[in-house]
Parts: C-alpha cells; structure tokens; sequence
C-alpha cells in the first residue's frame, strides 16, 4: 500500500497525546516505532473509513511489543487514533 511513502512525520492532536498510554499503556514513541519496523502489516480500515480513510498497522516495538495501530493521513503526517496490544488473533495477521 503506498499510504506510508507519503508521510514525512507524525501529527499528536492535544486530545489524544497521552490517551493511549493512559488506557493501553502504550506510549506515543511506541506507537511511531512500529511505522519502522519492516515486517509490518497494513491494512485499510474499512468499517471505520466514513468520513476520512482509515488504517491499521500491526508491528512490533524496538523492545518487541506487538502493537495494533489505526491512524490516518493528515497532509503529510500521520495521526495515530488509537493504538494498544494485539490480541492472540491478530497475532497470525503478522
């Protein structure tokens, strides 16, 4: 998918700095890490995809943390919506 060629960095909006790590334990950094990992999986989020497109990226953390990632394309930023652990299922996606 040719989403992830076209961004150039990461857009933090003010509501949700901070709320993954307060619901999932899982810091901003650790969400941009997985953008980086080769081995990543994207997908289009279809059943979220309304209003703006939509995507998933399931990757692994510089420390191995398997993490499950929607985000969408501002410009050229990408603007994490939620991120948190993958489940056991998801696990076989990767």
């Amino acid at each position: 998918m040719k989403v992830l060629r076209k961004v150039l960095g990461f857009e933090w909006d003010e509501g949700n700095k901070d709320k993954n790590l307060r619901k999932h334990e899982v810091t901003d950094e650790e969400c941009e890490e997985i953008f980086f990992d080769a081995e990543k999986t994207l997908l289009k989020d279809v059943l979220h995809s309304k209003k703006e497109a939509r995507y998933i990226v399931l990757g692994k953390t510089k420390k191995g943390r398997l993490l499950f990632v929607i985000f969408t394309i501002r410009k050229d930023k990408a603007r994490i919506i939620s991120a948190r652990d993958l489940n056991k299922k998801e696990r076989s996606l990767l």
